[in-house]
């Protein structure tokens, strides 16, 4: 058994994205044929301890020759979101996310209830040489808004992901994201019961090329990719936020890290269609 950092290969979650015949609306609405016939994913489970969460989260993908589509499902009664500016830091209160493996490189994307959304490019720091496939205007240091993860000063990482520091090029945008959500309650008034809020997004395949490298966009029937679903919900007691609040996937990483492609989950995709 090959063992990956904080998760071995046997736990890892394989979902199956169906192909659908016709372009998706995005609008936050779930309630469409095609969501309700794409498979439900499991429950999400903690992150660290797999065990499933206390708040029940699922999602759904499915694709098309144009795009890639994912649906979540969060059940939440007390539904709260405050940050509204683009690239507003939305995992430190309540969110959604999905991150897409790509050859030596990876993206994230965070969506709240308000609809924010959040998201970065991230590529090992060596794979950036003169003459790469890297090496083009939108990954130029001098120009972008660039951080560092994994970095000496950044304790939950550093010296344990076998990934080593990367660059998080902050201010990449994914072109032609769609994306919306949708509340079944009130937000942000505690006072009544929530059901929860769902979310809709979808992927262009034309702004996959970075990300996909030498595979084949949009993909094949059989083609696998590597893509990690999660979600983060602040819980605060008598005016004290839990840390690290509890953060839910597909399938546990066994570390509080987001960021390891290794403890990905496989996509299948499937030319058959949906239902």
């Amino acid at each position: 058994m090959k063992v990956r950092y904080g998760c071995d290969e046997s736990e890892l979650a394989h979902y199956t994205c169906f192909r659908t015949g016709k372009k998706i609306e995005i609008d936050g609405n779930l309630n469409k044929p095609a969501w309700r016939e794409a498979p439900k994913s499991r429950r999400f489970v903690d992150l660290v301890s797999g065990v499933p969460g206390f708040l029940e989260t699922r999602m759904a993908s499915l694709w098309d020759d144009e795009n890639l589509y994912v649906a979540f499902w969060v059940d939440e009664p007390n539904v709260q979101a405050r940050l509204a500016k683009r690239d507003s830091l939305v995992w430190t209160e309540n969110d959604v996310e999905i991150f897409i493996g790509g050859e030596d490189c990876y993206y994230e994307f965070q969506i709240n209830a308000l609809g924010t959304i959040y998201e970065v490019f991230y590529m090992p720091r060596d794979v950036l040489k003169k003459g790469s496939r890297f090496d083009i205007p939108e990954f130029d240091l001098y120009t972008r808004r660039v951080d560092i993860i994994g970095g000496f000063q950044d304790g939950t990482r550093y010296g344990k992901d076998p990934q080593g520091p990367r660059w998080a090029f902050m201010d990449w945008d994914f072109p032609g994201l769609e994306a919306a959500v949708r509340v079944d309650g009130t937000i942000n008034d505690p006072s009544d019961v929530d059901k929860g809020w769902t979310a809709e997004i979808a992927f262009p395949w034309r702004g996959m090329k970075t990300l996909a490298g030498k595979r084949p966009v949009p993909p094949r029937d059989g083609d696998v990719w590597r893509l990690d679903f999660s979600r983060f919900e602040l819980l605060e007691f008598c005016g004290t936020k839990a840390e690290p609040h509890p953060g839910w996937a597909l399938n546990r990483h066994g570390v509080y890290n987001s960021h390891i492609p290794e403890c990905f989950s496989f996509v299948h995709f499937s030319g058959g269609p949906v239902g």
